[in-house]
């Protein structure tokens, strides 16, 4: 898989970033959002198909305690050919390099791509603590 499309350790520009994740199905984000958000990831991997931006992942957080693994997504065209695994796992060596002990990495899931995460330790936090979250 990896000598058929280009991975690249940078984050798309907001208007790909938007578009790939308005059509896998994921809220849009407005450009000034996505230009600060995008400028300030720890870590991103995007596949392209040749020039076409066709799956991405970040992880985002404060660089020490802790870390987020964010907009997992992939080109609904290209789904089904284990995209999703392999950005997991460029994400993953990133975090496996640049954590330290004690440190907290979270995601929050959506429908069945638990299973995914589920492949690389990640487990539910319920009934120990449970996700909350606020949208402006």
């Amino acid at each position: 898989m990896d000598d058929e499309f280009n991975i690249v350790y940078d984050p798309p520009t907001p208007t790909l970033y938007n578009d790939l994740r308005l059509e896998g199905g994921i809220s849009g984000k407005s450009q000034e959002a996505a230009t600060v958000g995008l400028k300030n990831s720890l870590f991103a991997v995007c596949i392209y198909d040749e020039k076409t931006l066709i799956g991405m992942g970040r992880i985002i957080g404060d660089g020490g305690a802790f870390f987020q693994i964010v907009d997992i997504v992939v080109k609904p065209s290209y789904q089904g050919q284990g995209l999703a695994k392999v950005i997991m796992k460029h994400l993953m060596n990133f975090l496996d390099q640049n954590t330290y002990p004690g440190s907290y990495v979270s995601l929050i899931a959506d429908g069945p791509a638990d299973n995914l995460y589920k492949q690389f330790g990640f487990k539910y936090t319920y009934p120990r603590s449970q996700g909350m979250f606020r949208k402006y």
